[in-house]
């Protein structure tokens, strides 16, 4: 697929780096000439220099033949206008854009394709609020993902000494919760992947993925690790676009703080929230933290846009006494060293972001995807097609299904009639056309062989 990437930034370097490594042809345009070249010497990728809402600067990214347009740089603006020209001027099949502004995203009619021509619209900042929303309501998790409409969950716990499941082999989960149906899809010790099998024994530490009806997701989570009190007050550590939008999502829910460093923001805040305490001054100052009772905070969410003051503000605040800390963190590097430490969970803007962008770019159907474990894994709702002639998957038993060790099918979602079934997946579910179906695996380059399973053949109509 030929894939131009407009912007280079946190988004475009994370999306720019999965897809090369997928074979596609990428194109990155960007104004730093500085910040292509780092990109250039790492991956095997065009760039272009210039404005990437100008048509002569497309034209040359190779627009004219292009398949799929990315327009995430940080003006909502100039990611509009590139889709419009990708429209009217290169009739580019698919547009994605990057849009932050709220006003924008309350008037969905601007993306229709007599306006600015927008197939689909990513919010980075939304999906990150979201993602946080669901580690308050699930603090025992490290990770919830939803799937087929929020009836699937996908939740990743780390296994303690003592728990439930420690010392056992998976299959005693279904002996001990008989009313529940669920399935471990994937074990990862020590940084490295287990393909779970009946007999696997869990240890201490472990990262175990599990797939269930998200109205058993608490029920699971109560059998795989002691149960953590639910979370009543949060502190917010920045007031941006991020942390805005979390307050406005959760203060009628929780009591929530709120920390922002300038002044006049802190006042726009004050008027935008309607129960959130607003305050105003330096998230990694003892003092404030220390008279704000963060000891009392079952979490303390860091969301400024600064690398080294959310690590150092979540730090500080578990040492002094928060029961819970997450901290948002760009650079990958450190979430990779910060991960499992102190700090209880560290979420990645571009990471939570690249599943979106990669179900347009997946071959066959595919609903969703989310990129886990720094992108080194993914989990993907395909919708089967077809028929037992015209498809690999349709008509056959998983056992009878040819997947590589470490690609588990985790649950199939199954209309009937006007509802839908979750169905936890064992070896002799039958997969039938247009199931949706949860599918783990635990190395991306299994990802082809998977999508060539669920896709149908030239002549199916």
């Amino acid at each position: 697929m030929k894939i131009v990437i407009l912007g280079a930034g946190q988004v475009g370097s994370t999306v720019a780096e999965s897809l090369v490594s997928e074979a596609n042809d990428i194109t990155v345009v960007d104004l730093e000439p500085a910040r292509l070249k780092r990109l250039q010497d790492r991956l095997d990728l065009r760039t272009v220099t210039g404005n990437a809402a100008h048509p002569a600067v497309l034209e040359q990214a190779g627009a004219r033949d292009a398949d799929l347009l990315l327009a995430v740089t940080q003006s909502d603006e100039t990611n509009m206008v590139a889709c419009k020209l990708a429209a009217s001027l290169f009739n580019i099949p698919t547009k994605i854009a990057r849009i932050r502004s709220a006003d924008y995203l309350s008037h969905p009619e601007i993306f229709s394709p007599e306006n600015f021509a927008v197939d689909y619209s990513i919010c980075p900042e939304q999906i990150l609020c979201d993602s946080i929303v669901k580690l308050l309501e699930f603090p025992e998790a490290l990770q919830v993902l939803e799937f087929a409409d929020g009836k699937v969950g996908l939740v990743a716990v780390r296994a303690f000494d003592g728990g439930p499941l420690v010392g056992h082999e998976i299959q005693f989960l279904r002996s001990h919760m008989p009313t529940v149906e669920t399935r471990v899809a994937a074990i990862f010790r020590h940084d490295s992947p287990i393909a779970p099998e009946g007999s696997t024994v869990v240890e201490a530490g472990d990262e175990v993925f599990f797939v269930a009806a998200m109205e058993n997701i608490r029920n699971v989570l109560q059998e795989l690790r002691r149960m953590d009190q639910p979370v009543k007050r949060v502190m917010i550590g920045g007031g941006g676009n991020i942390g805005r939008r979390l307050a406005q999502a959760i203060e009628g829910k929780y009591e929530v703080k709120i920390i922002e460093f300038n002044k006049a923001g802190a006042e726009r805040l004050a008027g935008d929230l309607d129960r959130t305490l607003v305050l105003t001054g330096d998230v990694t100052d003892e003092e404030l933290l220390q008279s704000e009772n963060v000891a009392d905070m079952d979490v303390y969410c860091a969301v400024t846009n600064d690398d080294q003051t959310n690590i150092m503000s979540s730090l500080l605040a578990k040492r002094l006494g928060a029961r819970k800390v997450i901290a948002l963190i760009n650079r990958g590097s450190y979430v990779n060293l910060v991960q499992a430490g102190q700090i209880d969970i560290a979420i990645s803007p571009a990471q939570a972001t690249i599943g979106t962008l990669l179900a347009h770019v997946r071959r066959g159907d595919c609903a969703v995807v989310h990129s886990l474990r720094r992108g080194a894994a993914e989990a993907l709702e395909l919708i089967a097609h077809g028929d037992a002639k015209s498809s690999k998957a349709v008509g056959r038993r998983i056992d009878q299904l040819d997947l590589a060790k470490g690609v588990t099918i985790g649950a199939i979602v199954r209309r009937r009639g006007d509802d839908h079934a979750v169905i936890v997946a064992h070896h002799d579910t039958m997969i039938e056309a247009d199931d949706h179906v949860i599918v783990f695996v635990i190395n991306k380059r299994m990802v082809p062989s998977v999508e060539k399973l669920f896709q149908v053949d030239v002549g199916f109509l």
